[in-house]
């Protein structure tokens, strides 16, 4: 059993696992098996909001309410702005003219 895993998208999933946590990208329609499969392996999910919004209610309500593993959902990064690193670094400390 791992620590962590995240179940969202691509490009987030690539970030994730350099961290260290087990990932699942899954395809339209396919987001309930990862679900549950990383639900089954890890004692906390991060679960992004699209694939969240996807998830029957009842079983994601009763997970988010369950005690172990824990579920964590988090917004996407594709929402970001397109800005470049250093850009976007010097705007998130301010020191844009």
């Amino acid at each position: 059993m791992v620590a962590f895993a995240y179940v969202g998208n691509a490009v987030d999933a690539a970030g994730f696992r350099l961290a260290g946590l087990r990932t699942w990208a899954p395809d339209r329609g396919a987001e309930l098996a990862a679900f549950r499969a990383a639900r089954a392996g890890a004692e906390a999910v991060f679960v992004s909001l699209a694939v969240a919004e996807r998830l029957p209610h009842a079983e994601l309500d009763a997970a988010l309410a369950a005690d172990r593993p824990v579920v964590v959902l988090i917004p996407e990064s594709a929402g970001m702005s397109p800005l470049e690193p250093a850009e976007r670094a010097r705007t998130q400390l301010g020191l844009d003219p």
